[in-house]
């Protein structure tokens, strides 16, 4: 796929899959420039003033935007942890959950959607989690994570509708990254050693193939690293 004179965008990229999209992304040359927002570098996905400040900052350098790629995700932090059961939910870190989890793209994509072309093939993608999936869910627990994942498929669907009016050519869809070695798996590997987990560039390098295998009829769907659907 080449789109060589448009840029791609990684919300995230200091993450372990969000780096490893960043370096996929300038090794296949489809792009012209491949910029990676982070943290550190001023962009916060909880804050709306900022993710705003970072489209406006690339829509003053008057560049047309490829790909977007919203890489953050929110599964533990310190001493909080998914819940097990009802009696662990806490208001506060079930709020931050959905802020990370499914605000913060809903409003990467308020912001970023326009300055994608309206015309063109494009592409919008968030990663959820297969655990997200209300028909897939067989064992419950992990409320918050589940629940935000669940939110953010729901809006991936709605932004799909919405923005085919705008451009029947776009492509906005969710990304099960599958049991990768980041920080964000790493205590939750599913009794998984090393070895039958992802390295970030292998899991980067399937989403990517998926992605651009993707049709605008495919739009508002969520994929696996493999390909295989994940239904609601």
């Amino acid at each position: 796929m080449q789109m060589s004179k448009k840029i791609a965008v990684v919300v995230g990229a200091s993450g372990g899959i969000g780096a490893a999209f960043i370096e996929q992304l300038r090794m296949d040359n489809s792009f012209s420039e491949v910029i990676g927002l982070t943290r550190s570098g001023g962009f916060d996905i909880a804050k709306e003033d900022s993710i705003a400040k970072g489209a406006s900052d690339l829509k003053k350098r008057e560049v047309e935007i490829g790909l977007v790629i919203v890489a953050t995700g929110l599964l533990h932090r310190q001493e909080c942890r998914p819940e097990k059961s009802l009696r662990d939910l806490d208001a506060d870190w079930m709020a931050e959950n959905y802020r990370v989890n499914a605000i913060g793209p809903a409003l990467v994509a308020k912001h970023f959607l326009p300055l994608m072309p309206r015309r063109e093939r494009c592409f919008f993608a968030a990663l959820s989690a297969r655990v997200g999936s209300i028909s897939d869910n067989r064992l419950g627990g992990w409320h918050s994570y589940r629940a935000s994942k669940s939110a953010l498929n729901m809006f991936i669907r709605n932004l799909s509708i919405e923005w085919q009016r705008k451009n029947p050519e776009a492509i906005i869809t969710a990304l099960h990254p599958g049991t990768v070695q980041t920080r964000l798996s790493e205590p939750f590997g599913g009794g998984k050693s090393a070895q039958g987990r992802f390295l970030p560039g292998d899991s980067a390098q399937r989403m990517l193939s998926v992605l651009y295998g993707l049709k605008p009829e495919h739009s508002g769907r969520i994929f696996a690293y493999d390909g295989q659907e994940i239904m609601p």
